[in-house]
């Protein structure tokens, strides 16, 4: 499930609970927002396309925190003609998390995460293997230099 947005002049395809960096927008931190400008939802068996907005389509998000962008320095130079100019620039953001995807007042499906608990077999599971591996690896290198012993020259 996810929905493509735009807002800030920029367009952003989003889920349940991303965190997302956009254009600065004037409200407190904590406050709810509602981006109505829903161009595209999609839930992988039907996808609705808005002409150019999907009517009564809208994703809500909490606003997390304002602040600003990496600097993005502007230099131009005209060679031979002792011709340098050095600018910057921070672009201030609010950095939001989506809370949901809504067609008609409904909130459509949002897609289940895995358990934390299955992520700690696959990560056990990982570590079991790999040690089994080194020990093999050892055990070869073992029979290799018990093997190519000589027998001393006479």
């Amino acid at each position: 499930m996810f929905a493509i947005i735009r807002t800030g002049g920029k367009q952003y395809k989003v889920k349940a609970n991303d965190i997302l960096k956009i254009e600065k927008i004037d409200l407190e931190q904590g406050s709810p927002i509602v981006l109505e400008q829903v161009l595209l939802i999609s839930d992988g068996k039907k996808t609705q396309v808005g002409k150019p907005f999907i009517k009564n389509a809208t994703v809500r998000a909490e606003v997390l925190e304002h602040k600003k962008d990496d600097k993005i320095i502007i230099f131009k130079k005209k060679r031979r003609q002792n011709y340098r100019r050095k600018k910057g620039h921070r672009q201030l953001q609010t950095v939001i998390k989506i809370s949901g995807i809504y067609d008609n007042g409904i909130e459509l499906a949002v897609e289940k995460k895995p358990l934390e608990a299955s992520k700690k077999k696959s990560a056990e599971k990982k570590t079991v293997t790999k040690k089994k591996i080194v020990a093999e690896k050892k055990a070869v290198i073992k029979k290799k230099v018990v093997t190519e012993k000589k027998a001393p020259a006479k």
